[in-house]
Protein backbone atom coordinates (compact mmCIF):
# COMPACT_ATOMS: atom_id res chain seq x y z
CA UNK A 1 0.00 0.00 0.00
CA UNK A 2 3.33 2.45 0.81
CA UNK A 3 3.91 2.21 -3.05
CA UNK A 4 -0.16 3.63 -3.82
CA UNK A 5 0.52 6.55 -1.24
CA UNK A 6 3.80 7.16 -2.99
CA UNK A 7 2.24 7.02 -6.30
CA UNK A 8 -0.96 9.11 -5.27
CA UNK A 9 1.20 12.30 -3.40
CA UNK A 10 3.58 12.07 -6.47
CA UNK A 11 0.96 12.78 -8.73
CA UNK A 12 0.03 15.80 -6.33
CA UNK A 13 3.40 17.07 -5.64
CA UNK A 14 4.89 17.81 -8.88
CA UNK A 15 2.58 19.65 -10.73
CA UNK A 16 3.12 22.12 -7.13
CA UNK A 17 6.33 21.85 -7.78
CA UNK A 18 6.71 21.98 -11.35
CA UNK A 19 4.61 25.53 -11.10
CA UNK A 20 7.47 26.87 -8.43
CA UNK A 21 10.78 25.65 -10.37
CA UNK A 22 11.02 22.91 -7.77
CA UNK A 23 11.74 19.11 -7.94
CA UNK A 24 10.85 16.06 -5.83
CA UNK A 25 13.76 14.50 -4.60
CA UNK A 26 12.15 12.14 -2.38
CA UNK A 27 9.42 10.64 -0.75
CA UNK A 28 8.49 8.27 1.98
CA UNK A 29 6.01 7.32 3.89
CA UNK A 30 6.32 5.46 7.26
CA UNK A 31 5.08 5.36 10.58
CA UNK A 32 2.12 7.61 9.85
CA UNK A 33 4.90 9.90 8.46
CA UNK A 34 4.71 11.20 4.92
CA UNK A 35 8.07 12.95 4.41
CA UNK A 36 7.96 15.22 1.03
CA UNK A 37 11.84 16.07 0.27
CA UNK A 38 12.26 19.07 -2.14
CA UNK A 39 14.35 20.82 -4.02
CA UNK A 40 16.18 22.97 -6.64
CA UNK A 41 16.83 21.53 -10.35
CA UNK A 42 20.71 20.09 -10.36
CA UNK A 43 23.00 23.02 -11.37
CA UNK A 44 21.04 25.85 -9.28
CA UNK A 45 23.02 28.44 -7.29
CA UNK A 46 20.53 28.09 -4.24
CA UNK A 47 18.82 25.48 -2.19
CA UNK A 48 15.14 25.29 -1.34
CA UNK A 49 14.46 28.39 1.41
CA UNK A 50 12.12 28.18 3.88
CA UNK A 51 9.45 30.34 2.22
CA UNK A 52 9.63 27.47 -0.61
CA UNK A 53 8.77 24.37 2.03
CA UNK A 54 6.03 26.46 3.63
CA UNK A 55 4.45 26.96 0.44
CA UNK A 56 4.92 23.54 -0.75
CA UNK A 57 3.23 22.27 2.99
CA UNK A 58 0.47 24.68 2.43
CA UNK A 59 -0.30 23.27 -0.91
CA UNK A 60 0.12 19.69 -0.73
CA UNK A 61 -1.78 19.76 2.30
CA UNK A 62 -4.47 21.61 1.19
CA UNK A 63 -4.04 18.78 -1.99
CA UNK A 64 -4.23 15.77 1.24
CA UNK A 65 -6.95 17.54 2.53
CA UNK A 66 -9.47 17.52 -0.51
CA UNK A 67 -8.41 13.60 -1.26
CA UNK A 68 -9.14 11.91 2.09
CA UNK A 69 -8.44 8.44 0.74
CA UNK A 70 -4.66 9.51 -0.72
CA UNK A 71 -3.43 8.57 2.71
CA UNK A 72 -4.70 6.18 5.14
CA UNK A 73 -5.35 6.74 8.83
CA UNK A 74 -4.12 9.70 10.28
CA UNK A 75 -0.29 10.37 9.44
CA UNK A 76 2.04 14.10 9.71
CA UNK A 77 2.87 15.65 6.74
CA UNK A 78 6.71 16.98 6.57
CA UNK A 79 7.89 18.86 3.82
CA UNK A 80 11.77 19.38 3.90
CA UNK A 81 14.89 19.89 1.94
CA UNK A 82 17.45 17.23 1.65
CA UNK A 83 20.07 19.41 3.11
CA UNK A 84 23.67 20.02 2.75
CA UNK A 85 24.50 16.49 3.40
CA UNK A 86 22.01 14.28 1.77
CA UNK A 87 20.98 10.46 1.86
CA UNK A 88 21.20 9.09 -1.58
CA UNK A 89 19.13 5.99 -1.53
CA UNK A 90 17.84 5.87 -5.19
CA UNK A 91 20.19 5.62 -8.31
CA UNK A 92 18.78 8.76 -9.64
CA UNK A 93 19.90 10.04 -6.48
CA UNK A 94 23.31 8.87 -7.03
CA UNK A 95 23.36 10.28 -10.99
CA UNK A 96 21.89 14.15 -9.58
CA UNK A 97 25.14 14.02 -6.87
CA UNK A 98 27.91 12.74 -9.39
CA UNK A 99 31.05 15.04 -8.82
CA UNK A 100 30.23 15.30 -5.14
CA UNK A 101 32.59 13.55 -1.88
CA UNK A 102 30.38 10.79 -0.50
CA UNK A 103 30.69 8.90 2.54
CA UNK A 104 29.83 4.59 1.71
CA UNK A 105 28.83 2.25 4.18
CA UNK A 106 28.39 -1.37 3.24
CA UNK A 107 26.19 -3.73 4.50
CA UNK A 108 29.43 -6.59 3.85
CA UNK A 109 32.59 -5.87 3.25
CA UNK A 110 33.48 -4.92 -0.46
CA UNK A 111 37.24 -5.55 -0.96
CA UNK A 112 37.89 -5.65 2.86
CA UNK A 113 36.49 -2.29 3.18
CA UNK A 114 33.15 -1.45 4.94
CA UNK A 115 33.43 1.78 4.48
CA UNK A 116 34.77 4.60 2.05
CA UNK A 117 35.23 7.86 1.07
CA UNK A 118 35.98 10.02 -2.05
CA UNK A 119 34.51 11.74 -5.24
CA UNK A 120 31.40 10.03 -7.04
CA UNK A 121 32.63 9.47 -10.47
CA UNK A 122 29.81 7.88 -11.91
CA UNK A 123 26.62 5.70 -11.40
CA UNK A 124 24.08 3.69 -12.93
CA UNK A 125 21.25 1.92 -12.25
CA UNK A 126 23.24 -0.93 -10.66
CA UNK A 127 26.29 0.30 -9.67
CA UNK A 128 28.28 3.63 -8.46
CA UNK A 129 32.06 4.50 -9.18
CA UNK A 130 33.95 6.46 -6.11
CA UNK A 131 37.77 7.61 -6.45
CA UNK A 132 38.97 7.09 -2.94
CA UNK A 133 40.43 10.50 -1.40
CA UNK A 134 43.67 8.70 0.17
CA UNK A 135 45.16 7.16 -3.23
CA UNK A 136 43.35 8.19 -5.99
CA UNK A 137 41.87 4.71 -6.91
CA UNK A 138 38.22 4.26 -8.38
CA UNK A 139 36.19 2.01 -6.55
CA UNK A 140 32.99 0.55 -8.34
CA UNK A 141 30.60 -1.07 -6.36
CA UNK A 142 26.91 -2.74 -6.74
CA UNK A 143 24.02 -0.57 -5.20
CA UNK A 144 22.77 -3.47 -3.37
CA UNK A 145 25.80 -3.98 -1.64
CA UNK A 146 25.14 -0.30 0.01
CA UNK A 147 23.90 0.04 3.34
CA UNK A 148 23.89 3.99 3.77
CA UNK A 149 26.08 6.50 1.24
CA UNK A 150 25.52 10.42 2.40
CA UNK A 151 27.16 13.21 0.47
CA UNK A 152 29.98 14.89 2.21
CA UNK A 153 29.97 18.85 2.71
CA UNK A 154 33.36 19.84 3.01
CA UNK A 155 34.12 23.58 4.75
CA UNK A 156 36.04 25.78 3.30
CA UNK A 157 37.97 27.91 5.99
CA UNK A 158 38.00 32.00 5.36
CA UNK A 159 40.75 33.76 7.16
CA UNK A 160 39.36 36.47 9.88
CA UNK A 161 38.85 39.57 8.80
CA UNK A 162 41.56 41.54 9.68
CA UNK A 163 44.12 38.67 9.69
CA UNK A 164 47.56 38.85 7.31
CA UNK A 165 46.08 36.40 4.92
CA UNK A 166 42.91 38.58 4.60
CA UNK A 167 44.93 41.56 4.16
CA UNK A 168 47.14 39.88 1.51
CA UNK A 169 44.20 39.10 -0.29
CA UNK A 170 42.95 42.35 -0.22
CA UNK A 171 46.04 44.21 -1.38
CA UNK A 172 46.21 41.60 -4.26
CA UNK A 173 42.26 41.88 -5.28
CA UNK A 174 43.29 45.89 -5.35
CA UNK A 175 46.31 45.43 -7.57
CA UNK A 176 44.61 43.31 -9.93
CA UNK A 177 41.81 46.17 -10.24
CA UNK A 178 44.51 48.87 -10.68
CA UNK A 179 46.25 46.61 -13.32
CA UNK A 180 43.06 46.09 -15.04
CA UNK A 181 42.11 49.74 -14.95
CA UNK A 182 45.42 50.78 -16.61
CA UNK A 183 45.10 48.45 -19.26
CA UNK A 184 41.59 49.63 -20.01
CA UNK A 185 42.79 53.22 -19.95
CA UNK A 186 45.29 52.83 -22.75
Amino acid sequence: MAGTVADTVTAMVNPILADLGLELYDLEFSGGVLRVTIDTPPGSPAGVDIDAISLVSRLLGRELDHDENAVPGRFTLEVTSPGLERTLRTPEHYRRETGKTVSVRFVTPLEGRRRLTGLLTASDATSATVRLEENGEEVVFPLALVERTRTVFVWESQPKPNSPEARRARRAAADTRTSDEEVGAR
